[in-house]
């Protein structure tokens, strides 16, 4: 096996490894365990996985269960001592210290911006004057881009452990310079497909020529008219500005939606700055 081969096998078994630990997020997960799924020495994996994701074990499943939290604690019913026992702390204090590092606020006030006196007929929470206020969408024709794709099955707040394996693959292989652009593509409607049947594909603008890992495909993001709404904050959070370009900008603007998926593009990187500085632009396709 020649040193490419070797690159891509590494690639391979780590992003299987992240795949295991995402939907094992409440579980408890040895360094061996983990090892064995990625067919890795127990006495090197700790080594070998820092060298490919950039964190240790410990850092990604921290970093996967605060971002389960969050989503939790925007859209679920449990409290936060019980959000606080799933993502793996023994108080709600070493949770609110943990949560707040990197949300920069305390659980209890990220749950507040969902507060609100009533909700829609379909269970939904209505968005504040502000939110609509804080929000625009411009209208304009984006060229078709061709990415490499990874495919994610199941609900789309857990696309993160997809996206870990793209990243770990571009990084082994040199990809993830400048002109590296990440794209999130959603097939279905949440609220009408079980949340375990929901297609999406985690997707990076790379080379034409960059060698494909096992599972994954190129495809083409279509290009032509979309409207573009940027919202600046934590992915946990990008409901709020689906909810108010569906509800509020399209029923307006005299515009229809088309025929193609809407699809996200991540503008800066999350793994650098902190959640409220995270921007997203959701492209919706126009007639």
């Amino acid at each position: 096996m020649n040193r490419s081969q070797t690159f891509d096998s590494y690639s391979t078994r780590i992003g299987k490894v992240v795949a295991f630990m995402s939907t094992r997020l409440d579980q408890p997960l040895t360094l061996a365990q983990l090892a064995q799924v990625g067919h890795f020495s127990p006495w090197h994996f700790h080594r070998i996985y820092r060298g490919q994701m950039g964190e240790t074990v410990t850092g990604t499943l921290r970093r996967l269960r605060l971002h389960r939290a969050a989503n939790e604690l925007l859209t679920g019913t449990r409290s936060i001592a019980e959000i606080a026992r799933r993502a793996g702390y023994g108080s709600a204090a070493a949770f609110t210290r943990a949560f707040g590092s990197t949300y920069r606020c305390t659980p209890a006030a990220f749950r507040q911006r969902r507060a609100s006196p009533s909700t829609r007929h379909d269970g939904a929470i209505p968005l504040t004057e502000d939110e609509i206020r804080m929000y625009t969408a411009r209208i304009t024709t984006l060229p078709p881009v061709r990415v490499a794709a990874l495919a994610h099955r199941g609900d789309y707040k857990a696309i993160g452990g997809t996206f870990d394996r793209l990243m770990a693959w571009a990084g082994r292989n040199g990809l993830l310079g400048p002109q590296a652009r990440s794209f999130g593509v959603y097939y279905d409607a949440p609220s009408e497909v079980p949340a375990e049947q929901l297609r999406s594909d985690a997707c990076l603008l790379v080379p034409a020529d960059a060698p494909l890992d096992e599972g994954m495909r190129w495809i083409e993001i279509a290009g032509g008219r979309h409207a573009v709404v940027v919202h600046t904050g934590p992915y946990a959070e990008l409901e709020r500005a689906y909810d108010w370009l569906f509800s509020h900008w399209l029923p307006n603007s005299f515009e229809e939606a088309g025929d193609a998926p809407v699809f996200e593009e991540y503008l800066n990187d999350p793994s650098t700055l902190p959640p409220a500085q995270w921007q997203t632009a959701i492209c919706l396709p126009l007639k």
